[in-house]
Order: C-alpha cells, then sequence, then structure tokens
C-alpha cells in the first residue's frame, strides 16, 4: 500500500482515502468540528488521503434535515489543508453546477497553494434535484449538465497552465481574459478526478480525467464501466492506461460478528431488518471483518482499481473502524 497519494499515477501500487465525517449520511450525531479533526489526523497518520463530499443537505435517506449538521465541502477541506501536512486532499466530488468554473479554478489553485500540492480535484456533473431545488440552482437534462462539465474542465485547466490570461465562449460559459494566481504547486496541474457512472460522463472522464471514480458498485458493474471507459479512450486515441481507476465505496468494519451486528443496527434505518440492510446495500457497501473486507476489495483491484475512497460507518469515537479499515487495506 502507498502511504499517501498521487505524486505517479502510473504505477501499480495501490491508494486508499477515507471520507472525512462531515453531515452527509447524519454522520456527525454531535460531534464537532475537534472530532474531524482528530479523526483526520489519525487517517493521515495511518497512511488515508482524506476526502469529503459536495452537498449542502444530507442524504434523503437522513430525514428530517432540519438540525442536522451538513458541512461545505471545499470550506470544510480548507481548514483540514492547515491541520494536516502529508494527507492528500479532494472532493468526491464536486458538483460542477454549484460554481462557476473560472471561480472554482482559483479556489482550486488556492487549496493547492495552501496545502503545498496535496490538491485532489474531483468533479462531476452533479446529480442532486433536490438539493438544485433547495439552493435556487437551474437543474437541466443530464445532457447539458455534462455539457457544462466538458466546457468547465477547459476553463479549469486553462486557468491552472496558462502563462497569462485565459479567454473561452462555449455554450454555457464565457472567460474573457481571466488571471489566476497564483497557479497550483503541482505541475502541470493538479490530478483531475472524473467522477461519475453514466455513458456521456464517461466520455467526458476518457477526454479529461487523470482518474475515474466511480461510486458505489459491485465488481461486474465497474467490469462494464471500464469497458465503455476504454473504447471512449480508444475513439479520441488516447491511452487507456493513463487513467487511473478509481472506486468509492462505503465500508462496515468490525473485527467480531457481534460488534458488526451492532454497527449495522446503528446505521440501517429503524424500520428494517438486519438482512434487509445487507441486502439492500449489497453493491454499495461492504461489511464484513478486515479480511471480509480485503478480499472484496482484492476483487476489484483484480479488474484493474488502483484508487480506493473508503467511507467508513459509522463513525465512532474512538476511530477504531479506521485501524481496523486499514489492516484490510494492507491485505489487498
Amino acid at each position: 500500500m502507498d502511504s499517501m497519494g498521487m505524486s505517479n499515477h502510473h504505477d501499480s501500487r495501490l491508494e486508499f482515502g477515507v471520507l472525512l465525517p462531515q453531515g452527509w449520511i447524519d454522520d456527525l450525531k454531535g460531534l464537532g468540528f475537534e472530532y474531524i479533526k482528530r479523526f483526520a489526523l489519525t487517517a493521515e497518520a495511518l497512511g488515508f488521503s482524506l476526502w469529503a463530499y459536495d452537498h449542502f443537505i444530507p442524504y434523503k435517506e437522513y430525514r428530517p434535515f432540519i438540525g442536522k449538521p451538513m458541512l461545505e465541502c471545499w470550506t470544510l477541506l480548507s481548514s483540514i489543508a492547515g491541520v494536516t501536512s502529508k494527507a492528500r486532499i479532494g472532493q468526491v466530488v464536486t458538483c460542477n453546477s454549484y460554481r462557476n468554473p473560472a471561480l472554482l479554478a482559483k479556489m482550486a489553485s488556492t487549496l493547492d497553494y495552501i496545502s503545498n500540492g496535496r490538491l485532489e480535484f474531483g468533479i462531476g456533473a452533479g446529480w442532486y434535484e433536490e438539493e438544485y431545488v433547495s439552493y435556487g440552482y437551474q437543474f437541466p437534462s443530464a445532457r447539458a449538465r455534462i455539457e457544462q462539465l466538458d466546457e468547465a474542465l477547459n476553463i479549469i485547466r486553462a486557468m491552472w497552465v496558462d502563462e497569462e490570461a485565459s479567454t473561452f465562449h462555449g455554450k454555457y460559459h464565457k472567460v474573457i481574459n481571466a488571471v489566476n494566481y497564483p497557479k497550483p504547486v503541482q505541475k502541470p496541474h493538479p490530478p483531475i478526478m472524473v467522477g461519475g457512472s453514466g455513458r456521456l460522463l464517461l466520455k467526458v472522464a476518457a477526454k479529461h480525467a487523470d482518474i475515474y471514480n466511480c461510486p458505489f458498485v459491485d465488481v461486474d458493474e465497474l467490469t462494464d464501466k471500464l469497458r465503455v471507459l476504454k473504447e471512449h479512450c480508444i475513439n479520441i486515441r488516447r491511452d487507456y492506461s493513463t487513467i487511473v481507476k478509481s472506486l468509492l465505496m462505503r465500508v462496515i468494519i468490525a473485527d467480531r460478528h457481534e460488534t458488526l451486528i451492532d454497527k449495522i443496527r446503528v446505521v440501517k434505518r429503524s424500520d428494517e431488518s438486519i438482512d434487509w440492510f445487507i441486502s439492500r446495500n449489497k453493491g454499495s457497501t461492504i461489511i464484513g471483518t478486515p479480511d471480509d473486507v480485503a478480499r472484496e476489495l482484492q476483487g476489484y483491484a483484480a479488474i484493474g482499481v488502483r484508487h480506493f475512497i473508503l467511507h467508513p460507518l459509522p463513525i465512532e469515537e474512538d476511530l477504531e473502524s479506521l485501524r481496523l479499515l486499514i489492516d484490510a487495506c494492507k491485505k489487498v
């Protein structure tokens, strides 16, 4: 296992990151920012990169929203950059619709600068319609959102690498002589991770991504996604092997069966059985002992995944899941 991040994406090392507790699935449960910092420092010491979701309200299964904290992604990661020193930090993934791409390029450059070159730039087309409506954003068709993402990535990359000003005129976005200093510390720019799973999204990933991240899928489904990604690479004459394949997955891990059942009881909906929870989450949540988790991850590694972003559940004040998770990762 590689201890840290993404300095060389084109070797065979496996890389592992974890989601910070931030409130997306009611995972803070009264724990404050001091706990998040302790989580981040523990994860960093164990060798994980650190990630956050880009959402404004908790996931719809975890209602009511009122009174439940949900921390904004870029603000949270900027604060975590200031208390860590080695861990790479990224978004899984930034919703392109929520920020003007020129502003986002500036934000990313700034975060790479203040973290001394530790940014992973994760971005996707956006999907959570209720959140769009709630916060006053238009929710166009999936095709339009993906076209917007393509234009945004052209602007963002230009603003990272152009020595002078950047100009772009597109169907959705326009910048005129946009100046961006300081440039990112990483050269030529921070790794771009495109996240999502639709066929059109995979076409954008083939064009722009240093890393392609697929969320919450089983091995068979991911195999199919990667086949489509490879087809798109062939069509644009890009070397498919230059894209690092990444997986986002929730994990419930415990060293004993009894403890595992206790953890599932904390995470599941109150009206569902343990067996139904396990069945419902097959392919999106790995559940088991460190050996079980390692076997599941090995299945993904066998089809070419080299970059894993894991969301340990439930959040625990003793941080035991992080230590069990690193044991599993070392066995992959």
